[in-house]
């Protein structure tokens, strides 16, 4: 059996569907990239993408379209993202089996 390159909680996927919607033009999915950034190394990119690449990885989602940047396969490779909201903040959250550990302000990883 295989590893699923991400899972959405049905809560990520309303979320994401909200976000199509109110982007105000047609939309293929969103884009989950990987950049450098913050003092563990890495960080989640969420960008709108009206095509796919010709390299993403797609997932299909309860109809939400969720490319993957090849640059970030190996990173996200069985991962669950979800969203949160609570009284101070709200954004989505990745479960990761790859992260060997984050920072302290929870804002990038390492591998």
């Amino acid at each position: 059996m295989s590893t699923p390159m991400l899972t959405l909680t049905e809560t990520a996927v309303k979320r994401v569907q909200a976000l199509l919607e109110s982007r105000g033009k047609p939309s293929y999915g969103i884009r989950i990239g990987i950049r450098s950034k913050g003092c563990s190394g890495l960080s989640y990119t969420l960008e709108f993408a009206d095509v796919a690449g010709p390299y993403d990885e797609t997932v299909d989602a309860f109809g939400v379209k969720v490319l993957i940047d090849p640059k970030a396969v190996m990173f996200i490779l069985g991962s669950q993202m979800d969203y949160k909201e609570d009284k101070l903040s709200s954004g989505f959250i990745f479960t990761n089996p790859n992260e060997k550990g984050r920072c302290g302000c929870g804002e990038s990883f390492h591998v």
